[in-house]
């Protein structure tokens, strides 16, 4: 990498532009793919935290998807399952949307109602009985609830014996209650779907989708995806023109330089070695700025927004500027190899 290293000193005004560029890029990917998760934990989390592998919904109508918001099944449906052959173990689950009064405020909450087994991990208090729930870590401690608190549900009271972890569903909160109370506060005596451990397949009347394609059933959690999903694509796409466009100009620019090294016997592999690891090193570089600024700045914004900060959420958007970046790069310096060591002469002339 010779002339790679003499190159960026002598235009370093030039690369350290580039090098901006892409950190601002590689910037906005990583805080987007933050993003991304934190929402998608917000809507999902619940259902994430289910220890069961597969859900059943109420069969849809043709052309319809199946959602929490429009699925009742039979509380029958529960004990038809539990005897179909491949099936460990089912559960009712009710979710629904309730109002919490809370002393002198109130608070939306998704109401989930199911067997305590199915509660996500425990950090006190006891597993809650008729007229009693759970709630989440996040939301006790926005409201300074504890083992024992009373609170108002739908008009009905109820006593806090547990605080469970931190999950939310649909971008609120979680309220754990057994699902003979969650049948009351709701004034039904269905369930909305069956928690499953084992794949019963489907019936008429059911539908048996695994734990991560019910993330679909939740309201709008599709959608927010595929935007946040299709932004990140945008992002990568116009980094590669970018960074194409760059090195194509460069590659021009110093077309009669790299015709006198392979006058005086460089090979083709030297100069696109040389050229693919300057654009490595300028990517790398850019990328590495860019994604250590999207660390502190989502560290910031979790406290504010859902934002997930780790090293997949950094780490990959990171690697997938590179790598896209070094793909335009090299469909771009290909014309080093094509050099002709004539143009050399015509140029000293």
């Amino acid at each position: 990498m010779f002339i790679a290293w003499r190159d960026l000193r002598f235009a370093k005004g030039r690369f350290a532009l580039l090098g901006g560029v892409i950190a601002l890029m590689t910037l906005m990917v990583v805080l987007l793919t933050g993003l991304t998760a934190g929402l998608g934990a917000a809507s999902v989390s619940a259902v994430t935290a289910l220890p069961a592998d597969h859900l059943a919904f109420q069969r849809p109508a043709e052309g319809q998807d199946i959602a929490f918001a429009t699925s009742a099944l039979p509380a029958t449906a529960v004990a038809e399952l539990a005897g179909r052959p491949g099936v460990e173990s089912a559960h009712g689950l009710g979710v629904s949307t309730g109002r919490l009064d809370i002393g002198g405020g109130t608070a939306a909450v998704t109401l989930i109602g199911t067997d305590p087994s199915l509660y996500p991990e425990r950090e006190d208090g006891t597993s809650p009985g008729p007229g009693e729930a759970a709630v989440t870590a996040d939301l006790a401690e926005a409201h300074d609830l504890a083992p024992g608190a009373r609170l108002s549900l739908g008009g009905r009271n109820i006593t806090v014996t547990e605080i469970v972890a931190e999950t939310s569903f649909n971008h609120l909160p979680v309220v754990y209650l057994p699902l003979p109370t969650w049948q009351e506060t709701t004034r039904t005596d269905g369930v909305t779907a069956v928690a499953l451990t084992g794949d019963p397949g489907s019936t008429p009347q059911t539908l048996t989708v695994t734990r991560e394609d019910a993330y679909a059933a939740v309201g709008g959690y599709s959608s927010e995806q595929g935007s946040l999903t299709l932004m990140r694509g945008l992002l990568l796409g116009v980094s590669v023109l970018i960074v194409g466009a760059f090195f194509t100009v460069w590659t021009m620019q110093r077309s009669q330089d790299l015709a006198v090294v392979r006058a005086i016997g460089g090979s083709r592999g030297y100069l696109l070695r040389d050229a693919l690891g300057q654009a490595l090193a300028v990517l790398v570089i850019g990328s590495a700025t860019g994604g250590a600024a999207a660390a502190g700045l989502g560290a910031l914004a979790s406290r504010a927004v859902p934002f997930v900060l780790d090293a997949q959420t950094v780490g990959v958007p990171v690697a997938a500027m590179v790598a896209v970046g070094l793909l335009g790069a090299a469909a771009c310096v290909r014309r080093t190899t094509t050099v002709d060591p004539l143009t050399a002469l015509g140029a000293a002339r």
